[in-house]
């Protein structure tokens, strides 16, 4: 997890009604951000390791070190969310999937189950809170913008909003034509947090969620209540909806937009952690969460 980079959720919003609006340009004008883009992770590999690496670096802004924006994608992986971990089956769920030869773990931050391949890019913005404000709702909103933002080359129609019976829902779905394709969810620690998105650019998105409502299928062990309801006809890529045309396409827009949001924004420093630090991370969040 440490490359450089290759690339050259609204209070009281109304579902699909917002267009998402540009956060002032000026807000974060003096943040000496650093986007450090991972290649996309060997086949096989613990998908753990990027919440992990993720996890050590907002500790490290916390305690000072520049603001961090990761993108990553994994090739293969199933990442429940911890309201997902407490369904009757979920531990059954998660091991047919592993069987599979799929990596599967259980996401320290909000939201629930979303899966991974090499079409869908996830972006995380790491900035310090030294005096411990909570602005949850600031905070969506500047990803939802970014990522809307970076549609634009495309298109203009992105809008933000709950999309009902969509996987991993959230006030800050971002949409477009009333199909979602990107969530948003955050993770606090003392002194620093994570706000993180996934955006789903390629493939299908009715397929994707049929992935997801048969593990809530298994996982549910027949009860009604406690998860979402998943339903076709409701999510898609931005490949569907807006022709764009791949993941790297998208990702260098988004590294334009945050270069653009972010004035003192860099991508030429080298980022890296401790190797067994994010291990010992990896294998403490593993018996936390799963």
């Amino acid at each position: 997890m440490n490359i450089p980079s290759q690339s050259n959720q609204l209070p009281e919003p109304e579902k699909s009604e917002l267009t998402v609006q540009k956060i002032s340009a000026d807000k974060h004008s003096s943040l000496r951000l650093q986007i450090w883009e991972t290649p996309l992770m060997r086949p096989g590999s613990s998908v753990l390791d990027a919440f992990a690496w993720e996890e050590v670096m907002c500790r490290r802004v916390g305690a000072g070190h520049l603001p961090v924006a990761h993108i990553w994608r994994h090739p293969d992986a199933f990442v429940a969310g911890l309201r997902d971990r407490r369904l009757p089956r979920a531990v059954e769920a998660m091991e047919t999937i592993r069987a599979q030869g799929t990596a599967v773990c259980v996401r320290p931050s909000g939201g629930a189950a979303v899966p991974l391949n090499p079409g869908v890019v996830n972006v995380s913005l790491i900035l310090p809170n030294p005096g411990h404000a909570i602005n949850i709702h600031d905070d969506f909103r500047e990803m939802a913008s970014i990522i809307a933002e970076s549609l634009t080359p495309w298109s203009t129609q992105a809008q933000t909003g709950e999309v009902q019976g969509a996987f991993c829902p959230g006030d800050y779905d971002v949409s477009v034509g009333g199909l979602k394709f990107c969530g948003i969810a955050q993770r606090r620690q003392a002194k620093a947090y994570i706000i993180t998105a996934f955006i789903i650019v390629e493939g299908q998105g009715d397929r994707l969620a049929a992935e997801v409502r048969k593990f809530y299928e298994e996982a549910s062990g027949g009860i009604a209540e406690g998860y979402p309801e998943v339903k076709h006809g409701t999510m898609a890529s931005l490949q569907e909806l807006a022709g764009v045309p791949s993941t790297a396409a998208y990702t260098a827009s988004l590294v334009r937009t945050l270069r653009n949001r972010y004035p003192h924004a860099a991508t030429e420093r080298l980022l890296s952690v401790d190797a067994d630090d994010v291990l010992r991370t990896a294998e403490q969040m593993k018996q936390r969460y799963d």
